[in-house]
């Protein structure tokens, strides 16, 4: 409770305690003499009355004239404050009385003198009763003084501690408030006022506020300096930043271009090759080709990551399904490795994008495989109650406990002693499959020991078995036709880059389909003046001469008096990764491919979007 009183008050309360208590001990010790005083007054003057009663009785008693008695005893009670007069003879018998049966007395002091007679023996005695109303009155009128009395000095008091008390806290409250300008920020400084102890504590603030505000504008212009350098510096690493993504999608398109042509001319080389030596050298070409494609691809998971156009498709389908994908993708690979590669057939079945599940999993064994000498990789499935868990072990030579937190990061790499072709990569496999596992709503919880192996799990969402699961072409390959049949088929195949469009004829022909080429927007509109029937399938590039766009020259075709329909099944297939490129083609819903691609995920490309066209010609018949 004083806690919370202010220092004015607790100097009053201080101040007001004492005097009270002093007050009212002088005032009891001066009242109790007073009243004893009364007292004794009132009993010297009962004393007086019975010695003049027992002098005028003595010879009545003498004579037993109780006639004379009872008028003596009345005489006695006439005298003030005496309410009672009593005559009593030698043997206690009362010879008069001045009282009577109607009269009320208060309360009252007996005070009893002895008759005595001529021979100085006791003749009786005379009992005089004085009231004691005198006292009462004298007790009300001195606690009505003292209340007065008590007031006043409690008032006087009052205010010469109220005025004490101001005085001294008036300095010290300036000097909180001053305080608080100081913690704000402000400067503040106090006036010197007051005792000699608060001015000299006044003076040692003033000289701390004063240091303070020098030290703290110091402060603010260093902070100001390093604010500006800072802001400086992150516009010059943003700038470095958007040069780095512009030198690297620049560098993918330019390399993409040349090794999306070797990849087709590599594929028409092999096919009905049947010398050895020629298959063999083939194949080193395609294993050179597949190892550009990896590093072009996690460039193009990255830029699609960063420019947002990637979005989860969620679609239930049994895990075994991809399981499988990725057994055949990587069988081989572990086999050369002389690695082994299990993967658990499951009947679990998941909620999830099929084709970012396909990259995490793909990215995990990869880098497995990578970074394993000698044993080999599990992929595995099991059924938690909170989904279904896929694990990826493998025999590796571990990660440090003191890179796990830093090996999701992009373009980060752990040194593995490992040299040769399986040994290349950018750093970008797990940074890709943290922040696809993060588009996919879940985590990628990691464990490894050195020279033991690793562990990698993700946690997805369990579905129940249906007969209607349906996936994206890119996602399944084996659902799609692998011959090569497509005779009949008209394609008009569109790409700036002679060596392409060549590749592209070569591949497409030996499929059996009847292949148009254009190089610009001019040589397609002009082959749309003078063909014979509009093409079945469009495939375009996206970026073409002059900056013209694939899907502005798309356009262009279906406005044709002669050209392609809105029904028309159309794919693009680019080298763009540029972030605002990824967006356009994204938002217009044309199936699109990145270089470069393999035939065999170009073929599975065509015969879907030709798969799609044929129930939508049925529905217009």
């Amino acid at each position: 409770m004083l806690l919370r009183l202010t220092l004015a008050q607790q100097l009053v309360l201080l101040a007001l305690l004492p005097a009270t208590v002093a007050t009212l001990g002088a005032i009891a010790v001066l009242t109790r003499q007073h009243l004893d005083n009364v007292t004794q007054l009132m009993q010297a003057n009962a004393q007086t009355v019975a010695l003049q009663v027992a002098t005028v009785a003595q010879p009545q008693l003498m004579r037993m004239d109780r006639r004379a008695l009872a008028q003596t005893a009345r005489s006695g009670s006439t005298q003030p404050h005496v309410q009672q007069v009593q005559i009593w003879s030698e043997d206690g018998e009362i010879v008069a009385n001045s009282d009577t049966s109607d009269f009320r007395r208060n309360e009252g002091l007996q005070v009893v003198a002895p008759i005595v007679d001529e021979a100085g023996r006791s003749a009786g005695k005379v009992m005089v009763e004085i009231s004691l109303d005198a006292v009462d009155r004298a007790k009300r009128s001195v606690w009505i003084n003292v209340a007065l009395v008590l007031a006043a000095s409690m008032a006087g008091v009052g205010l010469a501690g109220g005025w004490a008390a101001r005085r001294i806290s008036a300095p010290i409250r300036a000097l909180g408030e001053a305080v608080d300008r100081l913690g704000a920020g402000e400067d503040a400084q106090v006036s010197l006022e007051g005792t000699a102890e608060v001015r000299r504590l006044q003076h040692g603030f003033n000289q701390a506020a004063r240091a303070l505000s020098e030290s703290r504008g110091m402060l603010e212009s260093r902070i100001a300096l390093a604010t500006t350098e800072l802001a400086s510096k992150n516009q010059q690493l943003e700038v470095a930043s958007q040069a780095k993504t512009r030198l690297l999608a620049a560098a993918s398109h330019d390399l993409r271009q040349p090794l999306h042509a070797l990849t087709l001319f590599s594929d028409g080389l092999a096919n009905g090759e049947t010398d050895p030596v020629r298959l063999q050298r083939i194949g080193h070409i395609r294993e050179c080709v597949e190892s550009l494609d990896r590093l072009f691809a996690e460039l193009l998971n990255l830029s699609q990551l960063d420019a947002g156009v990637l979005q989860p498709q969620w679609t239930d389908f049994p895990l075994d399904r991809l399981l499988d994908e990725i057994s055949r993708n990587f069988r081989s690979v572990a086999e050369q490795q002389d690695l082994r590669l299990v993967v658990r057939k499951t009947h679990l079945w998941v909620r999830c994008d099929y084709v970012m599940l396909s990259r995490i999993l793909n990215n995990l064994v990869s880098n497995s495989l990578r970074h394993t000498a000698e044993g080999g990789v599990v992929i595995g499935a099991r059924a938690r109650r909170d989904g279904v868990r896929i694990e990826v072990w493998d025999t590796g030579s571990g990660i440090p406990l003191h890179h796990q937190d830093r090996v999701f990061e992009e373009f980060y790499q752990v040194e593995n002693g490992r040299q040769g072709r399986d040994a290349r990569g950018m750093g970008l496999g797990l940074a890709t499959v943290q922040r696809l596992a993060t588009l996919l709503g879940t985590q990628v919880e990691l464990r490894s020991r050195e020279q033991k192996g690793t562990c990698v799990r993700l946690l997805l969402k369990a579905a129940e078995p249906s007969a209607n699961s349906v996936l994206p072409f890119a996602a399944g390959g084996a659902s799609v036709d692998e011959a090569p049949d497509l005779h009949g088929v008209r394609v008009l195949v569109i790409d700036d880059e002679r060596t392409i469009l060549e590749g592209l004829q070569v591949v497409l022909s030996q499929w059996g389909a009847e292949v148009m080429a254009a190089q610009s927007r001019a040589e397609a509109l002009a082959l749309a003046d003078r063909w014979q029937a509009p093409p079945d399938m469009v495939v375009s590039d996206l970026l073409l001469q002059g900056g013209d766009s694939g899907l502005d020259l798309l356009s262009a075709l279906e406005r044709h008096p002669r050209g392609i329909s809105a029904s028309t099944p159309r794919l693009l297939v680019t080298g763009e990764t540029k972030p605002d490129r990824l967006r356009e083609v994204a938002s217009s819903g044309v199936a699109v491919l990145y270089k470069p691609v393999s035939p065999r995920v170009l073929r599975q490309a065509i015969k879907a979007q030709l798969a799609q066209q044929q129930p939508q010609l049925h529905q217009e018949a």
